[in-house]
């Protein structure tokens, strides 16, 4: 055995180390659904709000009954319990595993907003003793100062809705600090009624109203867009579907599958590319260094405001490319001329229609998986860090920065690696769909995240298929853009929906 082999086997085994370490580290950590669900649920509660003129009062209700649903309140503290009922299983089983872990103070912190709200909603369905009941008993059980501020709402919650009512000195900004959305507005509504400040209770409500409104336009996009795309997707898989039986080798699912790629390297160059290029680079050698520079320059990300965080995202994803691509030219350039079909890129054919066909045909597929390993995991297994500061991100510089971090950059980069070179690679040693599968499988691995792995390895494998079909990286890279655009879009929406 060479010593390149041998090195090579070591880092290997390093990397496997480190991606291993990474999805078990991923297990304990809470996904960005459950906070989803809760964000789409606040956002239906504003738009319960919304009395409309009269002449749009019968479309309202149609709207209502489509979208907002019959009894929304009620809706909305199920889902609320739900939660609850979760966090704390997960608690339990994560107070088991890691009984010092940074995921047991956030997943306290959630319960604690989770049951001040809760009494909130309870309040709204007539249960005011089941709501005082509820706050009395989280005032009862919490007195760390972590949860102080908490603990303070509730005893302002709980006065407000006493019988006689109790208005603490502090009840406003309290309640202003604490509270925000539609929370916040049933609490200040209280809170005026009782002091007959009429003026205030009036433009908390016209603000109220400007809100909903907004609302009903956000469920509308997020119900609307995904909604069409599904039911499009539905019908062009059985499309295709049926194509495929009728026409075989000649249906379009078929295109391609003959045509196979000359492939001169062999299995250590690409264990090279993507144990050098992707994992070690990620993993390793990228996170060192900013260590050292934050270290020299005596900076702590954690601090960063949300433009900054955006920054740091972007430069450490250009650092990953840069390297990466800098692995996979040295490695392949002994190569070159490269044989035909490898990377290519062909802006005169088709590829718009190949990609949107793909992203079209994911959105049923994805779905449907992820419904499933929702309940699989039950709101653990991690997710993408990107996400929650995305979620509850308001600046509009670092959307942008979000924007060509994720929808640009990322595609282009996982396109060319994974879709360019791995799966192509593999087919060398295995067949075009196992080699399909194999690339997926890694794709979704390499996002760090155990419960994403299914709803990742499916995605990847319409990106393989619509790759291998179309033989063109533009196909798959506007699947891919368009599958991350819209992610950021629908986390906007849902973000500005809680304020």
């Amino acid at each position: 055995m060479t010593p390149k082999r041998i090195i090579l086997g070591i880092l290997t085994l390093l990397t496997i180390l480190l991606v291993g370490g990474s999805l078990i580290d991923s297990i304990t950590q809470p996904q960005i659904q459950s906070r989803l669900e809760l964000y789409q649920t606040n956002l239906i509660l504003h738009a319960t709000e919304w009395k409309p003129e009269q002449q749009f009062k019968p479309d309202f209700d149609t709207l209502r009954n489509n979208i907002i649903g019959e009894n929304a309140a009620k809706s909305a503290l199920q889902q609320y319990e739900n939660v609850q009922e979760a966090a704390q299983d997960n608690l339990e089983r994560i107070q088991t595993l890691e009984p010092a872990s940074q995921s047991i103070i956030q997943l306290k912190q959630l319960q604690d907003e989770l049951e001040i709200r809760i009494g909130l909603l309870q309040t709204e369905q007539g249960k005011t003793e089941e709501a005082l009941n509820t706050w009395q008993s989280f005032v009862e059980s919490n007195s760390s100062e972590n949860t102080q501020q908490q603990v303070e709402l509730a005893k302002v919650l709980r006065g407000l809705w006493s019988e006689p009512p109790r208005i603490l000195p502090n009840a406003e900004s309290t309640i202003e600090s604490n509270l925000e959305g539609w929370f916040s507005y049933q609490a200040l509504s209280r809170l005026y009624q009782l002091q007959e400040r009429q003026q205030d209770l009036q433009a908390l409500q016209a603000k109220e109203q400007e809100i909903a409104e907004q609302a009903v336009v956000k469920l509308t996009i997020i119900s609307a867009i995904p909604g069409v795309g599904l039911f499009a997707g539905v019908i062009l898989l059985l499309v295709l579907g049926i194509q495929f039986l009728f026409k075989g080798k000649e249906s379009i699912l078929a295109k391609n599958t003959g045509v196979e790629w000359l492939t001169p390297w062999d299995w250590e160059t690409i264990l090279q590319v993507f144990i050098l290029g992707f994992f070690l680079v990620g993993q390793l050698a990228v996170p060192l260094v900013f260590g050292l520079i934050f270290n020299v320059l005596n900076i702590n990300p954690a601090n960063f405001d949300v433009r900054r965080k955006a920054f740091y995202v972007l430069a450490n994803y250009g650092f990953l490319t840069a390297g990466g691509l800098s692995v996979l030219y040295f490695s392949l350039k002994s190569f070159f001329p490269l044989p035909k079909d490898w990377f290519n890129v062909n802006w005169k054919t088709n590829w718009f229609l190949w990609g949107l066909g793909g992203y079209v045909s994911a959105l049923p597929l994805v779905i449907l998986v992820s419904l499933i390993n929702q309940q699989l995991w039950d709101g653990q297994g991690g997710s993408n860090p990107l996400l929650p500061i995305a979620l509850e991100n308001r600046d509009p510089v670092a959307l942008v920065i979000f924007f060509v971090t994720a929808s640009i950059a990322a595609p282009v980069f996982e396109e060319i690696m994974f879709r360019g070179f791995l799966l192509p690679s593999l087919t060398r040693y295995m067949s075009l769909g196992s080699a399909i599968l194999l690339s997926s499988l890694f794709f979704a691995i390499a996002h760090m995240n155990i419960s994403e792995v299914i709803p990742l390895m499916t995605l990847g494998i319409v990106l393989g298929f619509v790759y291998t079909r179309s033989r063109n990286l533009l196909s798959s890279m506007l699947l891919h853009c368009l599958w991350n655009s819209g992610t950021l879009l629908s986390l906007y929406i849902l973000g500005s929906g809680s304020a």
